[in-house]
């Protein structure tokens, strides 16, 4: 998504939020639009199947450089997201910036810096910007 196309997002977001105009409602609504993303991903698991997940520790070599350490650590996921599942994930996921959005609005912040200034940490901080 372009920086204007976020813009453009954010003030759509800013027409559409009529109902939900109080901070903590927005705050509650995004908090549920987190969980609505976590539920769906679990079903794609446990009901689907699309999707399997081989949790495990994470190894990391010791001796290696980063490159090592990165092709050494694993996602834990095994298969692809079904189309129908996919298409609830990121319907799921659209909430969730629709909802972020709003609190941006409603905090005077634009979303278009939050991604910049991220952005530049992880262009900044490099391997020092892990979490």
């Amino acid at each position: 998504m372009s920086a204007s196309s976020l813009q453009t997002f954010q003030n759509q977001v800013s027409e559409l939020l009529l109902r939900h105009r109080s901070l903590i409602d927005v705050l509650s609504k995004n908090g549920q639009a987190d969980a609505s993303v976590n539920r769906a991903v679990s079903k794609a698991i446990t009901d689907c199947g699309c999707i399997e997940l081989h949790a495990t520790k994470q190894s990391y070599a010791h001796n290696g450089d980063l490159e090592d350490a990165k092709s050494s650590v694993q996602t834990h996921v095994h298969g692809d997201l079904c189309d129908q599942c996919k298409e609830v994930i990121s319907s799921e996921l659209g909430r969730n910036l629709f909802y972020m959005s709003a609190l941006c609005n409603l905090l005077n912040i634009q979303l278009e810096e939050v991604l910049e200034d991220e952005a530049k940490k992880c262009s900044t901080l490099g391997i020092f910007n892990l979490s």
